[in-house]
């Protein structure tokens, strides 16, 4: 099982070397920009991604304007569940929060991998559990934990998808994740650079302590990490 070398997704990294040969010419690599937008609410999916060194966030929309993140998405991932599970869209704006580079592979060819009931369709319902988990810990997370703990769990995740211990965003950006007014997001960043855990300064983050990070994230963030953890290993460099 497993493959070296040039791929880092999780999904495409576990499967057997024979089997990812046999699908590599349904993948395209292409680079992702920040910001860019995979997907809108409504819109039929043409195409997956298996996210790589990319970083893509999961967006609520609300009629004002609004919008909160209920997932991030990156090596451990795809995006584009819906076009094997039949729904074909998603009511959310899918983005890119971190550059890089992804797989893609069309809609008719992802869903005919799928199918064959093979590696490949063991490791995306894998994934899929990892997502759900995800999701109902977030809603449990945003209802009953602080903003700044919210803010530690979204700095570790973010650190774990991309990895690497700066991150880009903006007070706007960090208000639209947590789905809370910038200044509020802005006081919780500016308490954890008091406490010396991370480095703020113009749209970069840095963290400088992660265990003291960690101690301040709420049981979410370990929960959540710990179900991936379980059912992917890391891919050897």
């Amino acid at each position: 099982m497993g493959r070296a070398g040039s791929v880092r997704n999780r999904i495409l990294a576990g499967l057997p070397r024979r089997e990812y040969a046999r699908i590599l010419p349904g993948l395209t690599r292409v680079t992702l920009k920040s910001g860019q937008v995979l997907h809108e609410p409504g819109v039929r999916m043409q195409a997956a991604y298996f996210l790589d060194s990319a970083v893509v966030s999961i967006l609520s929309l609300t009629k004002d304007g609004s919008s909160i993140e209920v997932s991030v998405v990156g090596d451990e991932g795809v995006i584009g569940l819906p076009i094997v599970l039949r729904s074909h869209g998603l009511p959310y704006r899918i983005i890119v929060q971190r550059p890089g580079i992804a797989w893609r592979m069309k809609a008719d060819v992802f869903r005919k991998e799928f199918d064959r009931c093979g590696p490949l369709h063991k490791l995306v319902l894998q994934y899929v559990h990892t997502l759900i988990v995800y999701l109902s810990q977030s809603s449990a997370c945003n209802q009953f934990h602080s903003i700044q703990q919210r803010l530690c769990r979204w700095l570790l995740i973010s650190k774990d998808r991309a990895r690497t211990s700066d991150i880009r965003s903006t007070q706007e950006s960090l208000s639209q994740m947590l789905g809370v007014n910038r200044g509020s997001a802005s006081e919780a960043a500016s308490a954890l650079q008091r406490a010396g855990l991370i480095r703020y300064s113009r749209g970069q983050i840095a963290i400088l302590d992660r265990p003291g990070l960690e101690a301040a994230a709420c049981e979410c963030y370990r929960l959540v990490k710990g179900e991936v953890d379980r059912f992917f290993r890391e891919p050897s460099a």
